[in-house]
């Protein structure tokens, strides 16, 4: 299998970033990491060599990111407001420089975006502020509104809330898109969501699948047996739905 690491210094970010590809040729997905996590998890989960009939053979590339989580959503120590910037710094940072990196391996711009987790939550994101530049997103495992405590999963800006933080939050933005361009394009997605049953986050996306439904916007849902939010989980998931 084709490997690549690419590392360089992010002028969006102010530091070093790194990532890795895999494969040589077929649909570029933009591969987001789950919570807090590296560019190298799906590796060394056996995420990827899940996928390594479908790499070698030119269906797939695999662009897996690294996060910026601990710094922005996960950085207790600094202002919400603080928080949600630096999650724009690292947004510059992929549609910058990694789409960039994508292209010069896809000239078509046949991009993808997926993730796991918080991985998810980071591919419907951005797939949905910018859907001219992808055209499918499979979100496994997801959480779409990072400011709903869910159980022991807090509110990531713990109650302060401001516009940025709402258009980057999936499903406060989405419920009063009214733009139809917009709304065009993500129709035009190719999008799936999978959640397991018992998910802490399965009624976020019960709900989240339904706003979708009222606005038009046509997408797969599947339910998964047990937890399911563990990479045994995603390396099945990956096979059917990448």
């Amino acid at each position: 299998m084709n490997r690549e690491y690419h590392r360089w210094y992010s002028n969006h970010l102010g530091r070093d970033m790194e990532l890795l590809v895999f494969g040589h040729a077929g649909r570029a997905v933009l591969f987001f990491p789950p919570r807090m996590g590296r560019f190298y998890d799906y590796e060394n989960w056996g995420v990827v060599a899940s996928l390594a009939d479908r790499i070698n053979d030119g269906e797939l590339q695999l662009f897996c990111v690294d996060s910026v989580d601990e710094e922005s959503f996960y950085n207790g120590w600094s202002h919400p407001d603080a928080r949600i910037n630096r999650h724009l710094q690292y947004e510059q940072y992929i549609l910058c420089e990694v789409l960039p990196l994508m292209n010069t391996k896809k000239p078509d711009n046949d991009f993808e975006a997926a993730g796991c987790s918080m991985g998810a939550y980071h591919a419907a994101n951005i797939a949905l502020k910018h859907p001219h530049l992808f055209n499918k997103l499979v979100c496994m495992s997801g959480r779409y509104d990072l400011t709903r405590s869910v159980q022991c999963f807090r509110d990531l800006f713990d109650g302060y809330h401001n516009e940025n933080i709402y258009f980057n939050m999936p499903r406060q933005f989405v419920a009063n898109m009214h733009d139809e361009c917009l709304l065009a394009n993500i129709r035009r997605l190719d999008m799936l969501l999978a959640i397991g049953e018992t998910d802490p986050f399965k009624n976020d996306n019960y709900e989240f699948s339904e706003l979708l439904g009222w606005k038009g916007i046509n997408h797969q849902f599947h339910t998964w047996h047990g937890y399911a939010h563990a990479p045994r989980s995603w390396r099945k998931m990956v096979q059917l739905y990448l």
